[in-house]
Parts: structure tokens; C-alpha cells; sequence
């Protein structure tokens, strides 16, 4: 998941020193990604996260929460420079269906056999044996640059990224026997964030955008960050994030929002020596148990659209904490890319979702 639900599951956990003479901040542990927009500085505990009942349900915030080491660096108070080296795990979008029996692509034209890919591994040592792990070459890698104004807060950063796949050629079938070749291939993305006040403070306009390639592990939809080219190496898909939300305080004890977002990626297809398509987003791909219940469906998403709403209201606040009740509605609309029914036919698979939230809860110890 986007906010890390590896089992124990941790929120937040890590170690945090301050000079402020010198105008530089130190985090190392799981936290916020950098990626993450601010209502002001690049401070720990001033992310801007929707007052929402669950974000992973919100299209288009770009967030994660994973392990990192960050470095900021102030001028007095009001620019910022940010670098993180942080350890989010590639994601992978890939018709399995494609694949042989030996876990091999299909071959290319002119070929016979195709390559042997393996794109992760299982857990060893003290890691997880039951969990796979992507084969990153390198921790991604965010910087950062903010302002406050009195007119807002703006950020504007670039994120990089490496992929990895090792590729076994000339082994029996699985790749048995055979030589592997390390690929590795680059991507990342630029993207900035804003949170502006309006009427004297009583509301907010907060948005961001992420745009590059490899990029889908930072939103929410999941989108996912490469698929395979014909030689087996990782092919980065160009995506795109982005969300606008508003946020009011109409009185004290009473918060109401709205968002809209989207996530979006593009096709990235290979044809094979039989003469269809692999990869993601193939148009060839069989959709028609998309439109029976309990059928085979496997299309695979373009495109993820949303608006929410929602509210809540401080029933209670008094020294030993907060008791608030919400209510929230989310629409969600998936587009998934053209493929073909049983008869041949042009078939693009929708969905859409609607969902209600409720909650009551109690904050200990808030004030």
C-alpha cells in the first residue's frame, strides 16, 4: 500500500535533530515521504494530508509513507531546501496471462524463446519470507525547494528513480542454466504542491501535481511504476498525479472539505512473434468476462477519476481530548484501456463507486 502496511504495521517511527541557529533539520525512520505537500516549512508535522477519513481512497494526493533520511536547510524561516533518500518499493502493472509456463515474456519477432525476467525476490534473512521485494538499484531520491508568503505556501521538487530486472538468456525453460544481465533503467518525475489561504483564514485552497515517469507508487489509485520491454528490462510508464482540494473552517468546532483528483497513465505495449501484444495496457487483451459477474476480467487502468466531500464537527474539547464526529462521500471512477470481446470488438471496461463514511471518534489528551 501507499502507506506502507508491512507487517508489524508502523505509522511513524523515527529520530529528529534540530539547529535552528544554522537553520538545518535532520530526520532519519519512517515518516511522510518529502514528496508530500506543506501547509508551511518542510518541517516534520506540517504535511498538508486531507482531513479525510481514509486518503487512500483520494485519487491524486500524492503521499507515501516510507523509510527515509531527509536533510533540510532553512534561510531564515521563510525558503526552504529539502533532500530525502527514501526506500518506496516499484511497482509493477504486467499481463500474467502472457507469461509461459517458465515465467518467460513472449519472444520478440524474429525469436524463438523469450527472456527469463525476474522483477523481485522473496524475503531472507530478517526480512519477510512470505513478502516479495522489488530489485531497486538505489533508493529514490527527492529535492525540494519551498517559500512561505503571506500569500501562501509553494513547493516545487523533482523526485529520481531507479528500476531493475535481471534477465536470464540461453537457460532451459524458468531460465535454468542460463546467464543473467542486470538492467537497470532511470525515471522520476517533477511535481509542486501549493496551500493558499483565503478569507482571512477561515478557508484553504491546497493542490499538487506529479508528473514523470515511474512514478504511480505516489498516489493513491496505485497506479503501478513500470511494466517489461521485449528484452525484458524495466520500461517506466509515463504517469501523471494531480488534485485540487478546498478546505473551510465555517466555526470553531465545525471543518468542511472538497476534493477532486485524477491519475492517469499511458499504454506502454511490445509486440510479440505471434503477433499480439504485451506489456501494459495491451489492446489485444480479452475483456469480455469484464461485463459478466463473477467473471475473468483482465483489463487493466488508464485512468482513475474522484471528487469527495465531507465534513466534521467537534461534539466535545476539553483537557482530556477531542470528541468529533464525520461524515464523508467519495465518488471514484476507473477507466481501464481498450481491448476486445469475444467477437473481436472494441470493448473499454468502466466502474465506478460510491461510498459513505461515518465515524465518531475520541483524541486523548489533545489540548
Amino acid at each position: 500500500m501507499q502507506t506502507n502496511s508491512y507487517v508489524p504495521r508502523m505509522r511513524q517511527a523515527y529520530l529528529a535533530a534540530d539547529d535552528r541557529d544554522l537553520g538545518l533539520h535532520f530526520l532519519a525512520g519512517q515518516a511522510w515521504s518529502l514528496t508530500t505537500g506543506y501547509t508551511s516549512t518542510l518541517l516534520r508535522r506540517h504535511e498538508q494530508l486531507p482531513p479525510v477519513v481514509d486518503s487512500n481512497l483520494i485519487p491524486g494526493v500524492t503521499f507515501t509513507r516510507v523509510p527515509q533520511v531527509r536533510f533540510i536547510k532553512d534561510f531564515h524561516r521563510k525558503w526552504w531546501l529539502g533532500l530525502s533518500v527514501e526506500t518506496p518499493q516499484a511497482t509493477l502493472g504486467f499481463d500474467d496471462s502472457t507469461l509461459d509456463s517458465g515465467g518467460n515474456i513472449p519472444p520478440a519477432m524474429g525469436q524463438t524463446t523469450g527472456p527469463h525476467v525476474i522483477y523481485n525476490s522473496t524475503g531472507t534473512g530478517m526480512l519477510d519470507p512470505e513478502a516479495h521485494y522489488s530489485l531497486d538499484a538505489a533508493p529514490d531520491i527527492v529535492l525540494k525547494g519551498a517559500v512561505d508568503t503571506s500569500v501562501g505556501h509553494y513547493e516545487l521538487y523533482g523526485l529520481a528513480r531507479r528500476f531493475r530486472t535481471i534477465v536470464v538468456t540461453g537457460g532451459s525453460n524458468g531460465g535454468v542454466g542460463g546467464q543473467a544481465h542486470s538492467h537497470v533503467v532511470f525515471g522520476g518525475g517533477v511535481g509542486g504542491s501549493m496551500a493558499v489561504p483565503l478569507l482571512g483564514g477561515k478557508m484553504q485552497l491546497v493542490g499538487d501535481v506529479l508528473a514523470g515517469k515511474g512514478i504511480g507508487r505516489y498516489g493513491p489509485g496505485q497506479l503501478p511504476d513500470m511494466t517489461l520491454s521485449s528484452t525484458g528490462a524495466p520500461a517506466p510508464l509515463h504517469e501523471i498525479i494531480g488534485s485540487l482540494g478546498l478546505i473551510g473552517h465555517p466555526t470553531d468546532n465545525l471543518l468542511l472539505y472538497a476534493y477532486g483528483g485524477v491519475e492517469a497513465a499511458h499504454r506502454s505495449v511490445y509486440e510479440g512473434a505471434d503477433g499480439n501484444y504485451y506489456g501494459y495496457g495491451s489492446p489485444n487483451a480479452k475483456l469480455s468476462g469484464c461485463s459478466v459477474m463473477l467473471g475473468t476480467c483482465n483489463a487493466q487502468t488508464q485512468s482513475l477519476a474522484s471528487y469527495t466531500m465531507g465534513g466534521w464537527w467537534h461534539l466535545l474539547d476539553g483537557r482530556y481530548g477531542s470528541v468529533m464526529t464525520g461524515v464523508q462521500y467519495t465518488y471514484v471512477r476507473k477507466f481501464a484501456f481498450h481491448g476486445v470481446d469475444d467477437g473481436g470488438n472494441v470493448s473499454r471496461p468502466t466502474a465506478n463507486g460510491n461510498t459513505v463514511f461515518v465515524t465518531f471518534r475520541y483524541y486523548p489528551f489533545q489540548n
